[in-house]
């Protein structure tokens, strides 16, 4: 099924790979894991892969030559040869024209046709397979081929061996910069992708932004939160890129954060006068009462304060309701 250059190259590349079958079936598109391990404990006991097998035939030259004779002679059909004969398997049989009466069997003939890609289809798949995000089974189904095939178009496109002539000469070659290049532009596309969607998902979750924010648009002190908790899984210049942000106001923000609160006590204070004020003064009576207890303080700090604090005012109804029900 395999011939020796493919079980050769697949046991060097599972033993390249740490003895991960699944690194190598992916990267090759063959065998199975069994058969693989099985070329692997092989090579491992004799030190080298058979070339062939040296198989005893099950039937006598007699019964080889009969059942070639009665296909030659009975509208060379395959199916209807086994049958009346009684052995071998189709297959067999075909090997067995072939040796005894060669050129003399016919060729199979597919009801639907088969189906013959260009070099442009070809080229389309093996960029999607290699921009792919989910199993290549999936590419296979929807082009109407096996996962094999692929991988060969694969190994014939963009190097290997599969990419040399009868003639010795390479093939695709001119078209091979072009396809890698355009496989790489398309991992970039989903890798920013997958960036700015994890960037989105961050800023509706930590600072209750809508998804369809732009994340150039925030704060700075937003930014770098963000920053802070997508660093672990992208590099810090393409996070600073993504959000239209520069490397000195990041770790200006980062400084800024370590340093202590000169407005902790303020900010204590106006969330007392909040409370006692049954959520009904604004910024401007709280900097009055603020004012008034000797404090001088601007008007935009306590806003500023409140607003981070999240202290809204209530509105005058729901003030006369608060101070209806304290009565």
């Amino acid at each position: 099924m395999y011939s020796f250059e493919d079980r050769m190259r697949a046991v060097e590349l599972y033993i390249k790979y740490d003895l991960s079958a699944a690194d190598t079936i992916r990267e090759l598109g063959y065998p199975s894991y069994n058969m693989l391990v099985r070329w692997y404990r092989e090579y491992q006991e004799t030190g080298r892969l058979h070339k062939s097998h040296n198989r005893t035939s099950l039937y006598t030259q007699p019964q080889i030559e009969a059942a070639v004779n009665y296909y030659l002679e009975h509208g060379r059909n395959i199916s209807r040869t086994v049958r009346a004969v009684g052995y071998p398997s189709r297959e067999t049989l075909r090997n067995w024209i072939d040796e005894l009466a060669s050129g003399e069997r016919k060729a199979r003939v597919k009801c639907g046709g088969v189906v013959q890609f260009s070099q442009e289809q070809k080229q389309e798949a093996v960029v999607e397979l290699c921009a792919r995000e989910g199993p290549a089974t999936d590419i296979a189904d929807k082009l109407g081929v096996s996962r094999c095939s692929l991988y060969k178009w694969k190994r014939e496109l963009l190097g290997g061996d599969a990419n040399m002539s009868k003639s010795g000469k390479p093939e695709f070659h001119d078209d091979r910069d072009e396809l890698l290049a355009t496989v790489e532009s398309l991992k970039n596309q989903i890798y920013r992708k997958q960036m700015e969607l994890d960037i989105l998902n961050k800023a509706a979750e930590i600072i209750k932004k809508d998804q369809c924010i732009d994340p150039r648009k925030l704060a700075n002190k937003e930014k770098a939160s963000l920053i802070d908790v997508l660093r672990t899984s992208y590099p810090l210049n393409e996070l600073l890129r993504m959000m239209g942000m520069p490397k000195s106001s990041y770790f200006y923000q980062k400084e800024s954060q370590m340093c202590p609160d000169k407005y902790a006590s303020l900010r204590a204070e106006v969330k007392k006068v909040f409370t006692e004020s049954h959520s009904r003064y604004g910024y401007r009576r709280v900097h009055a009462v603020i004012k008034r207890n000797g404090k001088i303080i601007s008007e935009k700090v306590i806003r500023r304060i409140m607003k981070e604090e999240s202290l809204p005012s209530l509105t005058r109804k729901n003030a006369d309701i608060a101070h209806t029900k304290e009565r």
